[in-house]
Formats: C-alpha cells, structure tokens, sequence
C-alpha cells in the first residue's frame, strides 16, 4: 500500500519509488494519474484499475497475480490508500488469502492538516473524512460532528464548502477551525480562526472556495466541557437512553429531552463507554 504525493510530487518517498520499481504490477485508483506517475519516475509496469466501483472484482485480479507469486503494489490518486479512499476492500482480501500486506507511509492530507493546526488543547483525534453529499444521512453525521468536543478531521468539495462553513459557524461560532486548502500545491492555503469568521473569509475571495480542503475543527477545551457538568436526571436519562440505542441516537434525544447542552453530553457518553469498555476488558482477564 503505497502513499502517494498529494499535490508536490517531491513528497514522494524514497521507498516509495524503490517499491515501484520493484513490484511486477500496479494497482491504481485512476490508470491515467498512476501511469503519469510511473512515466514521471521512468518506470513501466501493467496498471490494473481499482476504484470505489468495480474494488471487488479488481481485488479478485489482484489476488490472482499475488497467487502466481507477483508482488503488486496499490495506489490511490493522491495520498495514502483506503483514508476516503479505495483500498480496505483490497487489503482484507489479501489478507484473508493469507497474503502479506506492507504499509508504505507518505503523505497524507489528513496527517498534513493536523501538524499545521496548532490544536493545543486535542488528545487524539477523530477522521472523520467526507460526509454523505446529501439528505438525511449528511445530516445525521453533521450533528454528530457538530456536537463531538474532540478534534476532528474533515474533508469536503468546492460546492459545499460555504455550507459546511455555515453549519460550523452556527453550531459553536467560538471554536477555532483551521482550514486546509490545496495542501502542497501552488495556492496552497492555511487559515486557523473561530469558526464564525469562516463564512465572511470564504466569501471574500471567490478564489478561496476553490480547490480540495482539508478542515480540522479544534478540540473544545475541556474546561468547557466539565463547566457545563450535567444534573443527576440528565445523566440518568443518558444512560438509560445509552442502554437501548447507539450512542449518537441517544446524545441527541437526551439533549432533545432535557435542554443540556449537546457537547456536554456526548463528552460524557464517550466517558461512559470508555468506562465500560476498560471495564469489560478487567472481567475478560
């Protein structure tokens, strides 16, 4: 699984090109951007195209040439392979035929927000990547994200942008947001301010709407979490709510059913479950 550059081909890895002038065949999201890249490296191997459409048949290709002793390489179209982007499917099923799997790390969109992001005050985590494009699913998973205090990696399109900008800005207008736009590329663009300040930035310029983003929501302080402790008959609620539905579905009808506050509750409903995950794990031993 090889990481390939996400805009600056000179973030391709020494590995990277070793690996590629190794292996009998490559894999590749788009055969057009994986043949540029080997042509760019001098390099010529047969492509075998694997994206999001056709990943189960292709991968069926690929375990047949691993099965006559090839060794294959795979590669998204930008970036380290199946972080929203194809991949997983491969690696399962070369996995289950009792294939080995290598990790080439390289550049990574994700990874290259977060370094850049100054969040002082994240612990870990969350990638969050794309949401759905549309409907009831887009809105579902946007109200976990608004209501998650943890930092958070997203990625969104040029035509969605000012409305994801706005659902941030409205949702908790003070916490700090930096925005990645066109990571490694000629107009690459970093920007960390609240997120109310988002739509107005975005607007100014038509020029920043445009191109792939990268945006990574700061976690919320967690003295503003514990400020907003919640009464004895909010927990209860939670709780009861936590041992019948999913922890989303139950974080949003608890806030619906009492009027807490939204970040205030799912900070403790992950708290709750982490408590019962270390717990399940003592009696295990």
């Amino acid at each position: 699984m090889v990481a390939t550059p996400i805009g600056n081909l000179a973030d391709l890895t020494l590995r990277a090109i070793h690996i590629l002038g190794l292996v009998d065949a490559l894999a590749c999201e788009d055969t057009r951007v994986g043949g540029q890249l080997m042509a760019h490296l001098g390099l010529s191997k047969p492509l075998l195209a694997l994206h999001a459409h056709n990943e189960h048949e292709a991968a069926a290709a690929v375990l047949a040439r691993l099965a006559r002793g090839e060794s294959v390489a795979y590669a998204s179209d930008a970036g380290t392979p199946a972080l929203s982007d194809p991949g997983a499917t491969l690696v399962a099923a070369a996995a289950a035929a009792g294939h080995g799997v290598v990790p080439v790390p390289g550049p990574s969109s994700a990874l290259a927000a977060l370094s850049v992001a100054g969040d002082t005050q994240a612990a870990g985590f969350v990638f969050t990547g794309f949401l759905p494009a549309k409907g009831a699913e887009r809105r579902a998973l946007l109200a976990a994200v608004l209501a998650d205090p943890r930092a958070q990696i997203l990625f969104e399109a040029p035509h969605r942008i000012h409305e994801l900008a706005a659902a941030l800005a409205e949702a908790a207008p003070a916490r700090r947001v930096t925005l990645c736009r066109e990571l490694t590329k000629q107009f690459e663009t970093v920007v960390t301010q609240q997120a109310a300040a988002l739509p107005a930035w975005l607007a100014a310029d038509p020029n920043r709407g445009r191109g792939e983003f990268v945006l990574v929501r700061h976690a919320l302080p967690v003295a503003a979490v514990d400020a907003a402790a919640l009464p004895a008959e909010v927990l209860r609620t939670l709780r009861v709510l936590l041992r019948e539905l999913p922890l989303k579905q139950a974080v949003t009808l608890a806030a619906e059913i009492s009027g807490a506050p939204r970040n205030a509750i799912y900070a403790q409903a992950l708290a709750d479950r982490d408590a019962a995950d270390v717990g399940a794990e003592g009696g295990d031993a």
